[in-house]
Parts: structure tokens; C-alpha cells; sequence
């Protein structure tokens, strides 16, 4: 590993670091920047952004990605672990004038080899779409600035869709586009179509549908980021006023609230199986919320300032079963769930939990995530069994978790998943965190509640052109099961309310929406390290490598345990530690140790 501890040590930046599953080696030849590997001059700049989108050529190097530095957008085709980045040769680059790209999405649903449709909003509060393969721009949003003069904060193409898109503002505002209808030529007016505690939805009302279809208003403060469950129909917000809302997109109900411990919250992420969120921000930690019950069930203390980014790991996720026969509990329905999906496997630390289990838990959960902050530090984090069924007696000598208090009622007490929190479920099925099985019931279960539930709700929103997603749409059995009881009691009948009023952060402190920090386990990390010099903007988890970026405008591939080498052999060893020469390669105990 690299050096650790100590004074000057503790300040070096880290190439390598060592999990249970393995080591991390950083590909300084997979490094994607500028082209002259200048670093950028951060000072008052938008955070460097990066966006994935595989193109699905016949190559096999359909990767492509997308960053921001400055004022510029660079689009280059990602080779990942086994080739070096050739910064030379961009696919497409812009510099623009007077603004700054401040974020941008790839369409993964229309992307092919010869067009990719990407999203970027700017710090102006405009949106551009872009085809970077063909160099082309289509359409600029909020041209004029009439629907919004301030920054963008998030921009996504909704998923399943097409042509609908969301947009976060600092304004606290997003707006719900379709990229087949104008904007118009003077300001857009609106017709409120939903209002509740803190947030207000309204339609655009003109004679010819015009974007925006729809604007929400959420919360106080800017509306910093925004991220669509798993299965598209749930959407979290996080607000500079420091509070979770998550919403069923559909129906446009709020489904639960969290308030951070203190300071606004920047980011968010959904488990793969959508049954946890999890939040970093201005506290310096990151948080924990159950889905299902609407409350946090952990935080995590290992940064030394603002947390920036927070994504969970998919392919390190893992679920593991014992010989079910051995199983002594009386919860027989845990069998029935996790045979779905137990070989959920592709790490070594799926094994090793599997390993370190005992015959009376039979189960192993462990959920893998991340975090990059403003202090330069990457932090690794594990969601073990000891947190997610705290009802359960310890198994594991080492689990990295500090629980601090665990009678709090069971996280896995309510057993309805992430596609179906109010229907009526049979009550005793606990959750599975079985990545495949949750991915085939959401599957299943679209077009089962959707035929029922579009003859209700089809009249009401038929003027907002989601025809294109009626597949997913118009969910309306969901009302607010689990969200009254996170809330506070206050009336919101009055729409200046979502604006003005004020939560006092000292009246939410020791209830349901802020649990006091005695009061829930408190997670450390796996591994800290400082791995740049200037602060962490990206965190994203590959299936052979974890991205990360820095204010600079360095993008960097962290190869995963395993996957930095190819076939064996003197042609195969680390390939990207030589410097890709004849030389190396002739040579390769010269570069790739």
C-alpha cells in the first residue's frame, strides 16, 4: 500500500489502497483532462461533472464520456482499464462564452453508434442539447432565461422516456421538459396542480402544450441534486435547507422526509434495489434512509469537510445464503426471498461475508458505497446485516460499524420493496437485497399495477404530454403511507408556506426527521485516503474500475482487484503502468511494478 501515517505521510496522495475484496491500483495512463494535462484554475469555476454512455457498437470499446472544466466540454471515448487515454484525439469539444456547463446526462435509451442525444445545463440557467457524435445542436432550453434565470444544478433525461428530461435550479425550482415542444417566447404561466408540506407542482397553462410541462417548487434554497430510483417511479430531492424529500414521480405525492444533522445536503444516490438512499452534505457526514420505514437508519463519520458526491457500488453489493436447511429462525419467508437472487457474487467480499457468517444467519447483506468530499478524501463504507436487521444478535467479530444503539425497530420490519410501498403486499414477506430478484419483480409488477392504474389517472395529465411514458405513468394507488408520520404537523394549505417558512432545525433534532447522532449507528469508513490535491467533484462505479474526479479537471480510473491485468503472459502484465511502448512491453518489469 501506499505510505500511511504520520505526520508528511498522512498528507501524500494515495495511488493505491487495499479493500477485504482486494487492491485499487490508479491508472495514471487511464487519466482523462485537457489536452495539454494543464490543471485548471478552480477558483470560482462549477464542479468538474462526468457522464458515462455505452454505445453498443460492434467494436467493443463503446464507452464514451463526457466532462466539464471550466468553460469548456470535452467528449472522448473511454478505454477504461486495458488501453490508455488518448487525449489527442476528442470526439468533440466546446468552449463556450459568457456561461459555463455546470452538469449533463446521456440519453442511454436512444444512444447508438452514429447518435448520442446529451443534455448539459450552464450556469446561466440554460439547457443545450447536443449530439457530440454528429456535432450538432439541436435545441437550447430557457433560451431567453424567462423560466429561470439561475444556475443549473441537475439535469436527467427521465428514465424510460425519450424526450423527458428534469431540471434542478439553485432557485429551488425543476422544471419537466420535452425536447419535442418550444419553450415560447414570453414567460410561461402556471396553474397549481398539487401543493404540500414544502413543495407545490404546477402546470404550465397555455393554449398549445409549451415547456415547461411541469414546475416544482421543493423546499427552501437551491434544489442541489435529484436522482431517480432504480426503477423510475420515486424521485429524492436534496435541498440547501437540508432535507430529503422523496416523491413518487408519478402521482406527484411525497412519500418521506429526512432532515440532515446540520448545514444543506449535495448529493444523493438509491441502493441498486432502491430500499435505501443515502446523502452527503454540509455536516460532513453521510446518512442513511430507509425507504420502506421513512427514517434514517445510519450515518457515517469519515470526512473532514462537505461531502460532495455519494454513489453506491453495484458490483461490490452482494447478498449470500447459507444451506437453508441449517436455518434455525422462525423468519422461513427469508429463504423463499433470497433464493431469487443469492448469487449476487462477483467479489471477493460477497465470499468473504458469506464465509464469516455462522449456520443461525444464514443471510449476509452487505451494501457497498462511496463518498468523495471537499477535504480531497475517497471514502469506501460497507451496510452490513448488523445495521440493516439490528433485531439480530451480532455475528461478526469485524464489520467496520460502530453500533451505537440498536433497539430501534427493525429496518426489514416492513416487507413491501421500492415498487410497491402502499399496495397490498402480503405483510410478512421480509426485504431481500437480492440485486436480480428485486430487478425482475419491479419488471413484473409495471405492467400488472399500470393497467389499473392508467384509467384513473390518465385524464388529469393527459395535457402534460407523458404519452411517451405511459408504460411507467400514472401509478395513482400510492397515496402517503409512510410520509405523515416524518412530517411535521404544520398546515401547508397556504402556497406562500413552501417558500417562507422556516423549519427550526432545534425542533427536528432528537425526532424522526433528525435523529439525534446517540441515537443511530454510527458507520466507519473502510478505507479514507486522500487521493488529490484539490477537492472530489465525481465518484462513479464501473464494472472493472471506480472514476473519480477533481476540481482540477482530472479524471482518474481506479482499476478494481483483478481487472488491471489481461491475459497472462509478458505482453499482459499491467499494460497500463508501462507506457504502452514496445520498449515496456519488451520490458515490462521497467513499468509495471
Amino acid at each position: 500500500m501506499a505510505t500511511e501515517g504520520g505526520g508528511k505521510e498522512m498528507n501524500e496522495i494515495k495511488t493505491q489502497f487495499t479493500t477485504r475484496e482486494g487492491l485499487y491500483k490508479l491508472l495514471p495512463h487511464s487519466e482523462y483532462s485537457r489536452p495539454n494535462r494543464v490543471p485548471f484554475n478552480s477558483q470560482g469555476s462549477n464542479p468538474v461533472r462526468v457522464s458515462f454512455v455505452n454505445l453498443n457498437d460492434q467494436s467493443g470499446n463503446g464507452d464514451r464520456l463526457c466532462f466539464n472544466v471550466g468553460r469548456e466540454l470535452y467528449f472522448y471515448i473511454y478505454k477504461g482499464v486495458r488501453k490508455a487515454a488518448d487525449l489527442s484525439k476528442p470526439i468533440d469539444k466546446r468552449i463556450y462564452k459568457g456561461t459555463q456547463p455546470t452538469c449533463h446526462d446521456f440519453n442511454h435509451l436512444t444512444a447508438t453508434a452514429e447518435s448520442v442525444s446529451l443534455l448539459v445545463g450552464f450556469s446561466a440557467g440554460q439547457v443545450q442539447l447536443i449530439d457530440p457524435i454528429k456535432k450538432e445542436t439541436s435545441k437550447l432550453f430557457n433560451e431567453e432565461r424567462l423560466i429561470d434565470k439561475s444556475r443549473v444544478t441537475c439535469v436527467k433525461w427521465v428514465p424510460g422516456s425519450e424526450s423527458l428530461f428534469l431540471v434542478a435550479h439553485s432557485s429551488g425550482n425543476m422544471y419537466l421538459y420535452n425536447v419535442e415542444h418550444t419553450c415560447g417566447t414570453t414567460g410561461p404561466h402556471y396553474q397549481l396542480l398539487k401543493q404540500g408540506e414544502s413543495f407545490a407542482v404546477h402546470t404550465c397553462k397555455s393554449k398549445s402544450t409549451r415547456n415547461p410541462l411541469l414546475k416544482w417548487t421543493v423546499g427552501e434554497g437551491a434544489l442541489n441534486e435529484f436522482a431517480f430510483s432504480p426503477d423510475g417511479k420515486f424521485l429524492a430531492c436534496v435541498s440547501q435547507d437540508g432535507f430529503l424529500r422523496v416523491f413518487n414521480f408519478d402521482s406527484v405525492e411525497l412519500h418521506g422526509t429526512m432532515k440532515s444533522y446540520f448545514g444543506g445536503l449535495l448529493c444523493v444516490c438509491w441502493s441498486p434495489d432502491g430500499k435505501y438512499i443515502v446523502t452527503g452534505g454540509e455536516d460532513d457526514l453521510v446518512t442513511v434512509w430507509s425507504f420502506v420505514d421513512c427514517r434514517v437508519i445510519a450515518r457515517g463519520h469519515g470526512h473532514k469537510s462537505w461531502v460532495s458526491v455519494v454513489a453506491f457500488d453495484p458490483y461490490t453489493t452482494s447478498v449470500e445464503e447459507s444451506d437453508p436447511m441449517e436455518f434455525s429462525g422462525s423468519d422461513e419467508d427469508f429463504q423463499d426471498l433470497l433464493h431469487f437472487g443469492r448469487d449476487r457474487a462477483n467479489s471477493t467480499q460477497s465470499r468473504l461475508s458469506k464465509r464469516n457468517s455462522t449456520d443461525s444467519r444464514p443471510v449476509s447483506v452487505t451494501y457497498r458505497f462511496g463518498s468523495v468530499g471537499q477535504d480531497t478524501q475517497l471514502c469506501l463504507w460497507d451496510l452490513t446485516e448488523d445495521i440493516l436487521f439490528p433485531h439480530q444478535p451480532l455475528s461478526r467479530a469485524r464489520t467496520h460499524t460502530n453500533v451505537m444503539n440498536a433497539t430501534s425497530p427493525p429496518a426489514g420490519s416492513n416487507g413491501n420493496s421500492v415498487t410497491t410501498p402502499g399496495n397490498s403486499m402480503p405483510p410478512p414477506l421480509p426485504r431481500s437485497n437480492s440485486l436480480p430478484h428485486s430487478a425482475v419483480s419491479n419488471a413484473g409488477s409495471k405492467s400488472s399495477v399500470m393497467d389499473g392504474a392508467i384509467a384513473s389517472g390518465v385524464s388529469k395529465f393527459a395535457t402534460l404530454s407523458l404519452h411517451d411514458r405511459k408504460e411507467r405513468h400514472h401509478e395513482k394507488d400510492h397515496k402517503r403511507n409512510h410520509s405523515m408520520g416524518h412530517i411535521s404537523s404544520k398546515s401547508s394549505d397556504k402556497l406562500n408556506l413552501v417558500t417562507k417558512t422556516k423549519t427550526d432545525p432545534a425542533k427536528t433534532l432528537g425526532t424522526p426527521l433528525c435523529p439525534r447522532m446517540e441515537d443511530v449507528p454510527l458507520l466507519e469508513p473502510l478505507i479514507c485516503k486522500k487521493i488529490a490535491h484539490e477537492r472530489l467533484t465525481v465518484l462513479i462505479f464501473l464494472e472493472d474500475c471506480i472514476v473519480t474526479a477533481c476540481q482540477e479537471g482530472f479524471v482518474c480510473t481506479w482499476g478494481r482487484p483483478g481487472k488491471v491485468e489481461t491475459c497472462p503472459g509478458r505482453a499482459g502484465m499491467l499494460l497500463l503502468y508501462s507506457h504502452v511502448t514496445r520498449e515496456a512491453l519488451e520490458h515490462p518489469q521497467d513499468g509495471g511494478r
